[in-house]
């Protein structure tokens, strides 16, 4: 994801009773012509539930939150035709899948693989969280072709792989709407990489996948964190590659084999930030000096010299273009 540029995926929310136009409506329009599924209370008789979906084709990604929301593929829906394999994955548990006659209940961090050419349901509740990644079956076999053998189980003995695709998922949720059409190719085609390792792949297929997928998603998540905390005067390497379980050197390799370096990757998106800051009327009331600290900068005589080059002009000079 090279420009990482905050936007709003698509919001859908209901609370109330399953009955009325309102219901029908979302039921119909949103739950079975978008998600291909159907929704009922899962506590109660009252539907309760905020879901933010993000499609990166071919991928479709859903985050429900709220108190009551049964999801399902019903006997009546599969006669759409649609056989995509689903990823369960516990935000917080537990989450409790049904695929046909057979139940497992996922603690925080686990996935499970599910089909939709089979009545699969997920439950939504007060006291749990999970994100779901509709994923064609066609692309996750050619990494993975015993991948159907994994069905309805807790996958993955690399808790870190699971981290990995668990962050990554929430990542794409967030910013893959403000991506342009490549950026949301290769967002899909890493969430499908790191899918086709979780599920074992192997041999040629895992080299591709690792080459492909793993490392572009892992380089993503890095820039992710430099960028949600650029504010901080302490953001060095070794923070960064610690929290994503790497040495300050291999971290350092990921920006080196973009061309780039910590440092210049930081620099470069603090100064952006600055000028975006500085041409926004909605901040216009804020000193220079107080946007500088806001994108990270200490000293205010580095910042303005660095922003000249950068930019050709002043940061008052930029401040008084008209909007």
């Amino acid at each position: 994801m090279s420009d990482i540029a905050q936007s709003k995926p698509f919001v859908a929310v209901y609370a109330g009773a399953p009955s009325g136009q309102g219901y029908e409506m979302f039921r119909e329009q949103l739950c079975r012509g978008f998600c291909r599924m159907d929704i009922e209370p899962s506590k109660q008789d009252r539907i309760d539930c905020r879901t933010v979906y993000t499609t990166v084709s071919p991928v479709t990604l859903a985050r429900p939150t709220g108190l009551s929301g049964r999801f399902m593929r019903t006997r009546e829906i599969l006669s759409d035709g649609h056989d995509d394999l689903l990823l369960f994955s516990a935000v917080r548990g537990p989450v409790q899948v049904t695929q046909g006659q057979q139940a497992i209940t996922l603690s925080q961090g686990q996935m499970c693989l599910a089909e939709m050419n089979e009545v699969v349901a997920v439950a939504l509740r007060e006291d749990n969280e999970f994100t779901t990644a509709r994923i064609p079956r066609s692309s996750v076999l050619q990494l993975s072709p015993h991948a159907e053998n994994k069905l309805c189980e807790v996958l993955g003995h690399d808790p870190a792989l699971r981290t990995m695709l668990e962050q990554y998922t929430k990542l794409c949720i967030d910013v893959a709407p403000s991506l342009d059409a490549v950026g949301q190719q290769r967002a899909a085609q890493h969430l499908i990489d790191l899918t086709g390792l979780l599920l074992g792949a192997a041999g040629d297929s895992a080299e591709l996948a690792t080459r492909r997928g793993y490392s572009p998603a892992r380089f993503d998540l890095l820039k992710a964190d430099v960028l949600k905390n650029l504010h901080r005067h302490d953001l060095t390497i070794d923070r960064v590659a610690r929290a994503h379980g790497l040495s300050p050197r291999r971290a350092q390799r990921f920006f080196a084999q973009s061309g780039t370096t910590f440092t210049e990757f930081v620099l470069a998106q603090r100064l952006s930030l600055a000028h975006r800051l500085l041409s926004d009327p909605r901040f216009r009331h804020r000193k220079i000096t107080d946007i500088a600290h806001s994108a990270g900068f200490g000293d205010l005589s580095y910042f303005n010299r660095e922003f000249r080059r950068r930019f050709g002009d002043t940061p008052t000079a930029i401040r008084r273009e008209p909007f």
